[in-house]
């Protein structure tokens, strides 16, 4: 019980430590994904998707004047490296039923690099 306690513990460190070494330059490039239908700057409104600055720490559903799906309205998060990871990876499956057209985005490190620069750069 102990050692599967242990294993976990240094599972979660571990994901922790891949965002943290994210490489924003590489995240930056990325992010022209995700720009299609985020807006990067503060307020902007009348995309597809809402802006994207300030994601980290904020409640999902929450940025006025934006039309969200129920699901994500109702689905309780505010967004953190964890869970940024595990919805830009299956948006679908972290939150069932949102309207984010996209199918995800398989690659770990991808991830880890598209989150730090989310982190550095809309703050």
């Amino acid at each position: 019980m102990y050692r599967k306690i242990t294993i976990a513990a240094a599972m979660l460190f571990a994901m922790g430590a891949v965002h943290a070494d994210g490489d924003a330059k590489r995240g930056q490039k990325l992010f022209d994904e995700c720009v299609a239908c985020h807006a990067p700057e503060r307020g902007a409104t009348g995309g597809v998707g809402p802006s994207l600055f300030g994601v980290i720490g904020r409640k999902a559903g929450e940025v006025a004047d934006f039309r969200y799906s129920p699901a994500m309205k109702r689905s309780g998060v505010t967004w953190n490296e964890r869970d940024l990871d595990a919805y830009i990876e299956a948006p679908q499956k972290k939150i069932p039923a949102n309207r984010m057209p996209y199918s995800g985005m398989p690659e770990a490190r991808d991830r880890a690099d598209l989150i730090a620069y989310l982190n550095a750069t809309f703050k």
